[in-house]
């Protein structure tokens, strides 16, 4: 499996920019942040170039512009950031990390029909 670099919270930001539309040019990337966060046009090209640094993005240059867009898989970042969560807080252990997400919040019987179905089709594999 590819190593999947650390993205800090900032850069999650941007990599979900990039992972919904890509390539995006900095100016775009920038655009499309500005509705969610107060950042400054330096601080996005900041996190845009740690990312290729940490090899998150890769990016090709047009002319003047550089277009970013996405070496690493979304989906494994997130199971990266779920293994890492669950080992720092919860010890490995995944029962009582559920066991507290399920009491602390609200569910629709909806929620609740889903997670049967899906601990029901664990149990059958």
């Amino acid at each position: 499996m590819k190593r999947v670099p650390r993205i800090s919270e900032s850069e999650w930001h941007v990599m979900k920019v990039l992972w919904a539309r890509s390539p995006a040019t900095a100016n775009e990337v920038v655009e499309a942040l500005s509705d969610t966060t107060d950042w400054q046009p330096k601080t996005i090209k900041t996190l845009l170039s740690r990312l290729v640094g940490k090899k998150a993005l890769g990016f090709q240059k047009t002319g003047r512009a550089y277009a970013y867009y996405p070496l690493v898989d979304e989906r494994e970042c997130v199971r990266a950031e779920r293994r890492s969560f669950l080992r720092r807080v919860y010890d490995g252990a995944m029962t009582p990390m559920l066991a507290e997400f399920l009491e602390d919040e609200e569910l629709s019987p909806e929620d609740i029909a889903d997670l049967r179905r899906i601990l029901d089709e664990k149990e059958d594999r």
